[in-house]
């Protein structure tokens, strides 16, 4: 059974316009390297020209923040969810109710 990859809605002009997409299971790297392969221009916005994840790039296995657990060497189980999610700025300052 694959890993559902879940791609946000700002990002899917990159992966072929897809809100998901099926991987075979690996580790969160692998998972996010196979799909920086088949959707380079989505990879440019996931990775910095160093080759890290960029800073505001949040990945989730499952519930829980990768950066909470392995990093990119997480294992990612057959049937297991990998949501990408941009950190989004935004809110409302004191007073501006």
């Amino acid at each position: 059974m694959p890993v559902t990859v879940t791609i946000p809605t700002a990002l899917r002009q990159y992966a072929g316009g897809h809100a998901s997409i099926t991987l075979p299971a690996g580790s969160a790297g692998q998972i996010l390297a196979t799909l920086r392969e088949q959707y380079p221009q989505l990879g440019k916005q996931l990775y910095n020209d160093q080759g890290a994840l960029r800073s505001f790039v949040n990945v989730y296995v499952g519930d829980e923040d990768i950066r909470h657990l392995q990093g990119v060497e997480t294992p990612v189980a057959d049937g297991e969810t990998v949501s990408i999610i941009p950190a989004i700025a935004g809110g409302v300052l004191d007073g501006a109710r």
